[in-house]
């Protein structure tokens, strides 16, 4: 007999008379001739009730199982009187794999705070809002897979390690084999004797060579780990996160616009069909309404607006922003959240930013002064995906290295795309933890990565 997970028993057409259920003691109820447990396996918010009467060789096993053991029951699944559930478990025999002191288990039942559970992230994932968190999460990411799959774009992974600054903002890791006291020798580069033999870090984006990837399949998206080393205490940064980078080949700024709308539609409706009950939770608990507004945002037209005005529109608004805006200037989140949450009352994509605020790869426009760029913004969280038409010109871009002060060097191979074979082509970066934030209402990255990194905090 197989183990049924307690998704499926919940969801069950017809009582069985055999079934193995397996997973944690959420709480423990006694009477005088039976005992309640209610158990989770992690599969759904629910908790399955199971029954264990005396006499019966579970009830003889039930010494020391509280709060947090984990236990396998074995019984009958049947109809049950109570109310607010369909079935439970008659437990014939039971099997405890672990028991959890009850006076150290630390997550008993009650609310505990965002603060506290992370400082036990590794106990967290078994909470109903971290549980539901990551079920979100998972359920999110066989969104985005199926979107570029339907699209025709083909999933393709870039390098971690890289030699090369994709941003230009050098906030990133440093990789090295060397020795804290290696000291090199004298006339002797310092990186002589590192593993590569030049300056290495963790990739801050994939987009660089997800260009090239693109430039000979057509159409394709990365999905992976990124890490900046930017000391930003706040709750939409973190070191380590993961991005989804498409590029595609033959497109410009508005086909770009067209797939990272696209994108967060499909993402709304995906989570919507598939964690209803998850979904019920933050919407009660966390963020009231959030239902409601994912079914706005997976149905309703974005709004497109250019990034002049943009700022006429923050300028003429009468709110005393905490920093004023003005041509030039890049957009901050309290001016990103006014235009998604008051003004629009709508996502927003802003395109078309002036070049001095824009990475060296972003297609000049004609007028010298800005560049295809486009952010698309939504409510509560700001930013959530930003974007470009690349720099196909040759000239062009290396006049845009030179200006920005890198190293043209380091980007020869980049610029044999433009020697060889040159197309227009566009692509987005997407940070898959605002988009949990999006899609959860959770306020805080940290609550939307199972083992968050950031500043100062390096733990699990």
């Amino acid at each position: 007999m197989q183990r049924t997970v307690i998704s499926e028993a919940l969801a069950a057409d017809a009582p069985r008379t055999d079934i193995r259920v397996c997973g944690w003691v959420r709480t423990r109820r006694d009477a005088k001739n039976f005992a309640f447990l209610e158990l989770n396996d992690g599969s759904c918010l629910a908790n399955l009730q199971c029954i264990i009467d005396e006499g019966t060789p579970a009830w003889e096993k039930l010494g020391g199982v509280n709060t947090g053991a984990s236990v396998k029951i074995e019984g009958e699944l049947v109809e049950s009187p109570g109310k607010g559930q369909k079935w439970e478990v008659r437990a014939k025999d039971m099997t405890v794999f672990g028991l959890a002191d009850p006076e150290t288990f630390p997550l008993q039942k009650k609310r505990h705070s965002d603060e506290f559970l992370r400082t036990i992230a590794h106990l967290r994932p078994r909470t109903n809002k971290y549980g539901a968190a990551f079920r979100i999460r998972s359920q999110a990411a066989l969104a985005v897979h199926d979107y570029f799959r339907d699209l025709g774009f083909f999933y393709v992974h870039t390098p971690i390690l890289t030699g090369s600054d994709c941003e230009g903002a050098g906030e990133m890791f440093r990789v090295t084999t060397l020795p804290v006291e290696y000291r090199p020798k004298e006339g002797q580069s310092c990186f002589a004797d590192d593993f590569f033999g030049k300056p290495a870090s963790l990739t801050v984006s994939g987009q660089l060579e997800g260009e090239a990837m693109a430039t000979a399949l057509g159409r394709i998206y990365t999905f992976g780990p990124t890490f900046r080393a930017e000391n930003s205490n706040t709750p939409r940064h973190a070191a380590e996160f993961w991005m989804i980078e498409p590029e595609a080949a033959f497109a410009d700024i508005w086909d770009n616009m067209e797939l990272g709308e696209g994108l967060i539609r499909h993402a709304a409706k995906h989570t919507l069909e598939h964690c209803g009950a998850d979904l019920a939770l933050f919407d009660k608990f966390v963020s009231p309404g959030l239902v409601d507004s994912l079914r706005q945002l997976a149905e309703r037209d974005f709004v497109r607006v250019s990034y002049r005005d943009a700022v006429d529109i923050l300028q003429k608004s009468g709110k005393t922003f905490e920093y004023p805006v003005s041509f030039g200037t890049d957009l901050q989140t309290e001016h990103e959240r006014f235009l998604t949450e008051e003004h629009f009352k709508a996502p927003v994509t802003v395109y078309d930013y002036p070049k001095g605020i824009k990475a060296f790869y972003m297609r000049l426009n004609d007028d010298g002064e800005t560049v295809a760029a486009m952010d698309l913004l939504v409510p509560r969280i700001g930013e959530l995906i930003g974007g470009s038409q690349r720099e196909e010109r040759l000239d062009v871009l290396e006049a845009r290295i030179r200006e920005l002060g890198q190293n043209i060097e380091d980007y020869w191979w980049y610029l044999d795309l433009r020697r060889f074979g040159s197309v227009p082509h566009a692509g987005f970066g997407m940070g898959f933890e605002r988009l949990i934030m999006l899609l959860t209402g959770i306020a805080n990255i940290r609550d939307v990565l199972p083992f968050p990194r950031t500043t100062g905090s390096l733990e699990f």
